[in-house]
């Protein structure tokens, strides 16, 4: 027997776009700090924008700042009620990172738990990484 499948109704059906993985998502303590920063902030803010820059002991460090705006090109993520904007270039860097954030009587900081960080410097403010393989 013969298919008498018209041939449009096969080439109409498009394959769904498999759904893009999340880049980063944060514990409550990181979300608790992110909101505790948006409401103290001195001027309206939509979150945090979170990137790498090169530098440091290591090669590369985190970056964290305020987001006025978001960018065309910025990776939103929402997460337990907080915004933030990953810069696209930092992207494959950061996927499959936790963002944390921890206080003791020395220091308060946001920490992050990324499986692309192959190494680190003695004291801490910068890693080394590697672009996740997708």
């Amino acid at each position: 027997m013969t298919d008498m499948t018209p041939a449009s109704s096969t080439s109409a059906s498009k394959p769904k776009p498999r759904p893009r993985p999340q880049v980063m998502k944060l514990t409550e303590a990181a979300a608790q700090r992110v909101q505790e920063l948006t409401r103290r902030a001195d001027s309206e803010i939509v979150g945090l924008r979170v990137g790498i820059k090169n530098g440091g002991c290591a090669g590369q460090s985190y970056t964290v700042e305020y987001a006025h705006e978001v960018r065309p090109t910025d990776e939103v993520v929402e997460d337990k009620g907080v915004k933030i904007l990953v810069d696209p270039k930092a992207v494959l860097f950061l996927l499959g990172t936790e963002m944390d954030y921890k206080a003791d009587k020395m220091s308060a900081q946001f920490i992050f738990n990324n499986p692309n960080q192959v190494g680190a410097c003695g004291c801490g403010e910068s890693v080394q990484l590697t672009a996740a393989k997708i």
